[in-house]
C-alpha cells in the first residue's frame, strides 16, 4: 500500500535548545512496523517528531531516512516539510470543516490512485463517512479520516503524535482496533508518540524511551520493556516481560494453544485464531512468576520452564527482582526477600520458573 523501505533505517544525531530543554538525540531505528516514542510530559517527544516532519529544524546534526538526507547542518541541507514526503497525524484531527470527508482525504494528494484510495478507505472503515462533514463525526472517526488523509499521500514515513490523547475512553476503544490493523497491514513505517503503556503493548514493534530530551534506551520493544531502565517507570503491578513466540498447535482437548519460545521451551496460552508458524507477543507479569529449585510435582500450574538466574536485585527489604534466562530470552520474577534467602539464589543457578498467567498482547513481526 506504500513505498516499501523495510530494510532501510532512520538515522539521526542532532541537538536543539528548546527553552530549558536541551534536546540531544542519537538514534538508529528500523523502518518497519511501529516505533513508539515513550516518555513523560516534557521529555521532548513532540519536539522530536516536529523536527522529523520538518516543522522545526535542529541547531546542528543530521537526519537521514533511508538514502535520503532530510537535514545536515554541515552540508547545509534542511528539507522543508513539503519536501520530506512524511505524513503527520496530530493529537487533534485538524480536518477542514468546509470539506467533506472525501475532500479531506484527497487534500494533498498529488497523483490520484483510485485503488489506493479504496484500500485506505476499507482499511479504516470510513466508506460510509465519505459524504459527511467533520462536524458530524465522532472524535474517533475524525482521527481515522486524519490517518487516511496522511496515508493517501503515500508517505515514506508516518508520524503520529499521541493520536488517542484527546479522546475519551469509548472513542479510544473505537479507534484502537483500526490502529492495530494499521500496524499489521500497512508497510509504511510509523513513529508513534505516546505516554500510554497499553498503546505500546498493543501496537509497538520498536521503542524509544526519552527522558529530559535524551534517549535512555531504544530497541525492539521486548528488550526495552524488560530492561533495567524500563522497570522504574512501571508500577509494581505492571512490571512484566514481553517475549516473542511462534504458534505451534492447539491442545486436542482444552481451549489452549501452545506457543514456542525456542525449540525446547513452550507456553500454553488461551486458544488463538492463528496459523501454525505465526509470531505473537506474550506478556508475563513478574508477580505471576515463582521460582523452584526442583521441577514441581503435581502442580496446577501448566507453564513451568527451566531457567538460569542471570541477575538478582534487592529492590527493597521485602521484594527481590530476579532476572531469568530461558534460551535466548529473559523473564523477570518478583519474589519475597524471605523466598530469595531460603532458596539461597546465586547468579548462574539452574532453576525452574513457574508461570501462573500468560497473555498475548499482539501479533509480532519477530
Amino acid at each position: 500500500m506504500s513505498t516499501n523501505i523495510h530494510q532501510k533505517r532512520l538515522k539521526m544525531c542532532f541537538t536543539q535548545q528548546l527553552g530549558d530543554l536541551a534536546l540531544a538525540i542519537d538514534l538508529d531505528v528500523p523502518m518497519q512496523g511501529i516505533t513508539a516514542i515513550f516518555g513523560r510530559s516534557g521529555a521532548g517527544k513532540t519536539s522530536l517528531v516536529n523536527i522529523l516532519s520538518g516543522l522545526s529544524h535542529p541547531d546542528n546534526g543530521y537526519i537521514q531516512l533511508g538514502e535520503r538526507v532530510l537535514f545536515n547542518s554541515q552540508q547545509g541541507i534542511a528539507l522543508s516539510a513539503e519536501q520530506r514526503n512524511i505524513g503527520y497525524v496530530f493529537q487533534d484531527a485538524r480536518l477542514f470543516p468546509h470539506y467533506t470527508v472525501k475532500g479531506n482525504l484527497n487534500y494533498g494528494v498529488k497523483h490520484p490512485d483510485q485503488q489506493h484510495f479504496d484500500d485506505v478507505v476499507k482499511l479504516l472503515g470510513i466508506s460510509s463517512l465519505l459524504q459527511r462533514y467533520p462536524a458530524s463525526l465522532s472524535g474517533g472517526e475524525k482521527q481515522r479520516v486524519a490517518i487516511g488523509r496522511a496515508l493517501l499521500t503515500k508517505p515514506d514515513m508516518l508520524l503520529m503524535d499521541e493520536p488517542l490523547a484527546s479522546l475519551d475512553m469509548p472513542r479510544k476503544q473505537e479507534l484502537m482496533p483500526y490502529l492495530e490493523k494499521l500496524a499489521k497491514e500497512v508497510n509504511t513505517p510509523i513513529i508513534y508518540v505516546t505516554h500510554s503503556l497499553d498503546e505500546i503493548l498493543r501496537l509497538a514493534d520498536s521503542m524509544v524511551m526519552l527522558n529530559q530530551g535524551k534517549v535512555l534506551i531504544s530497541g525492539h520493544v521486548n528488550s526495552v520493556w524488560s530492561s533495567p531502565e524500563m522497570r522504574p517507570w512501571l508500577p509494581a503491578k505492571e512490571q512484566s516481560s514481553l517475549l516473542s513466540a511462534r504458534v505451534n498447535l492447539n491442545h486436542p482437548r482444552y481451549a489452549l494453544t501452545q506457543v514456542m519460545l525456542s525449540h525446547d521451551a513452550s507456553l500454553w496460552v488461551t486458544q488463538l485464531p492463528h496459523q501454525r508458524g505465526e509470531w505473537v507477543r506474550v506478556r508475563i507479569f513478574s508477580n505471576d512468576v515463582s521460582i523452584a529449585r526442583h521441577y514441581p510435582q503435581a502442580s496446577s500450574i501448566r507453564n513451568i520452564l527451566a531457567a538460569r538466574v542471570d541477575k538478582i536485585h534487592y529492590a527493597d527489604d521485602e521484594k527481590v527482582e530476579v532476572k531469568l534466562r530461558i534460551g535466548e530470552t529473559h523473564l523477570w520474577a518478583n519474589i519475597t526477600a524471605w523466598a530469595a534467602d531460603e532458596l539461597a539464589l546465586k547468579v548462574g543457578d539452574q532453576v525452574f520458573a513457574q508461570i501462573k498467567g500468560v497473555s498475548v498482547t499482539k501479533d509480532d513481526l519477530a
